[in-house]
């Protein structure tokens, strides 16, 4: 993936965070931090994706590391609830808004872990801050005595998008396969092997986890009820787009029919509906 297409992606997913009506929920416009539970903490803004942090009586796991200009206050606010060293950061996948940070803590020595995809895509553009452990399928890693079961299952926002399982606290992680929101906030990214045919199919192997919270990748925790409606919604536009291109409507029409029944956030692909269209054919 080319350096201006990886930053051009996360620059349009953060985008949309910083703008909506004023219904819906998004995150905070400046950086914070909210605890989820005893050890997970959130560090949210609108301007990317949030970073989760898992503490333990050795150190800091994060997952995610925000954009470059985010690092510095991103650490302040770490650093109100743990001075312990950060040991372990897992990419979720390779787009800025998640990896910006990789740089600065590959500084501090900390561990970059990634798919193997991910790190593919990092790699064609820079040379440092890449993960130094991988895997295709699945890793499993224990922190802080509790395992935490890392999973690729297949194509979606991008092709090298992991899905992290903590089934002692009966959570998952969800990167931007799931960024979150009402309504929904979605980005398929062909330009970094994402696919919007295969992403119903992925979804359908994370819920086959056992879990009941969900941390998105770009909002604030929510519930498994909440990731099989975006499922749901993801087969409801595919048939969708099916449907209109079969009547031979036009790519621009497929595109405001979805906005307009599914709300503004619902489907935005890199580098256009066009590739959705020939995707479903």
């Amino acid at each position: 993936m080319k350096t201006h297409d990886k930053f051009a992606a996360a620059a349009l997913l953060a985008g949309l965070c910083a703008a909506g009506p004023a219904t819906a929920q998004f995150p905070p416009p400046e950086l914070a931090i909210h605890e989820v539970r005893d050890g997970i903490y959130q560090i949210l803004s609108a301007a990317s994706g949030g970073i989760t942090v898992l503490t333990s009586d050795d150190g800091v796991l994060l997952v995610d590391s925000k954009l470059p200009n985010e690092f510095d206050r991103s650490v302040e606010l770490l650093r109100t609830v743990t001075d312990l060293p950060i040991l372990f950061v897992i990419n979720t996948h390779m787009h800025g808004d998640h990896t910006g940070g990789n740089i600065r803590l590959e500084g501090l020595d900390a561990k970059i872990i990634a798919t193997e995809n991910a790190r593919q895509g990092l790699a064609a553009t820079q040379s440092m801050g890449l993960p130094v452990l991988t895997f295709d399928d699945h890793m499993r890693i224990y922190f802080g005595g509790q395992p935490l079961d890392l999973h690729w299952f297949g194509r979606g926002h991008t092709d090298g998008d992991l899905v992290i399982h903590m089934p002692e606290e009966r959570l998952i992680l969800a990167g931007d396969l799931f960024a979150g929101g009402d309504p929904s906030l979605r980005l398929v990214d062909y330009n970094g092997g994402g696919s919007f045919l295969e992403w119903s199919a992925t979804l359908e192997r994370v819920l086959e986890l056992d879990f009941d919270t969900v941390i998105p990748g770009h909002r604030e925790v929510t519930d498994r009820a909440a990731l099989e409606d975006a499922l749901d919604e993801v087969i409801d536009i595919q048939n969708m787009v099916r449907e209109m291109n079969r009547a031979g409507r036009a790519p621009a029409d497929i595109q405001a029919a979805v906005t307009m029944e599914y709300g503004q956030f619902a489907l935005f692909v890199l580098p256009g509906i066009q590739a959705v269209i020939a995707e479903l054919e």
